[in-house]
């Protein structure tokens, strides 16, 4: 039997890496996507004949048709789709926040996740198969201050899920939004703080976040459920934290 294909996005570190890693050892081929061409490369050496690299930015639209209509036959029809690359920038509040970082999330966790899945839904569609993982967060359900564009782009992702399922009833083609919250052991705090490794650092100072090895073992379930069964939205925290009150500002 031919091993079945993966294709994940943001797979050169994090969620991503861990992922591809869980779904070789299933049996999966995977076709890591990443912009940092020597990760997926030492991915690729790491395991011959498995891994197919693929230098791409979800942010170039024609790129992304490209990369999908010239795939090598024996990797072109994708089984599990993972759209996993997304970021956050910055923890200003919205009155004082960087407008061009608005901009790269929205096109990267929005514009970029929704390319790609209309470059390669058409495939699973026609072959009546398929599993689309869309990773979204827990900022897209629970407000928090300096969440505003980030937690809006997420809020998306579940909702674009939503609608996805709603369009494929009819066919095999399954849809997943797995929303995770407080994470570590990736590069997202470091991403969201430019590089301050302190700053990122603080975030899970007494605490212990889910890893990405976490959130690859839950891809990995959906992943490998009997076809019938569609896990719509699954939203996951470390035990460290919960959903709290609201906020109430009271005068002095």
């Amino acid at each position: 039997m031919t091993q079945p294909v993966a294709l994940i996005t943001g797979a050169s570190s994090g969620f991503g890496l861990a992922t591809a890693k869980r779904l070789l050892m299933r049996g999966f081929r995977v076709i890591a996507s990443a912009r940092r061409q020597d990760k997926l490369a030492a991915l690729a050496e790491k395991y011959p004949s498995q891994v197919l690299p693929l230098a791409l930015d979800v942010r170039d639209r024609a790129a992304i048709r490209s990369a999908i209509t010239e795939l090598p036959t024996d990797w072109a029809d994708i089984e599990v789709l993972v759209n996993n690359a997304g970021l956050a920038l910055g923890l200003a509040p919205a009155q004082a926040a960087n407008l061009d970082d608005w901009h790269t999330m929205i096109d990267t966790n929005c514009l970029g996740l929704a390319a790609i899945t209309h470059a390669v839904l058409p495939g699973m569609v026609a072959r009546n198969r398929g599993l689309i993982v869309n990773i979204g967060s827990i900022a897209g359900d629970y407000a928090y201050p300096g969440g505003n564009v980030y937690g809006a782009t997420k809020a998306f992702v579940h909702q674009f899920s939503l609608n996805l399922k709603a369009d494929l009833l009819g066919t095999a083609v399954r849809v997943s939004c797995l929303e995770p919250g407080l994470a570590g052991g990736s590069e997202f705090s470091k991403v969201r703080f430019q590089g301050d490794d302190a700053k990122a650092a603080s975030v899970y100072q007494g605490t212990q976040p889910l890893m990405p090895e976490d959130i690859a073992s839950v891809v990995e379930w959906l992943a490998t459920l009997p076809p019938h069964i569609n896990i719509n939205v699954l939203e996951m925290m470390p035990v460290c934290q919960a959903p709290s009150a609201l906020a109430i500002h009271r005068k002095s």
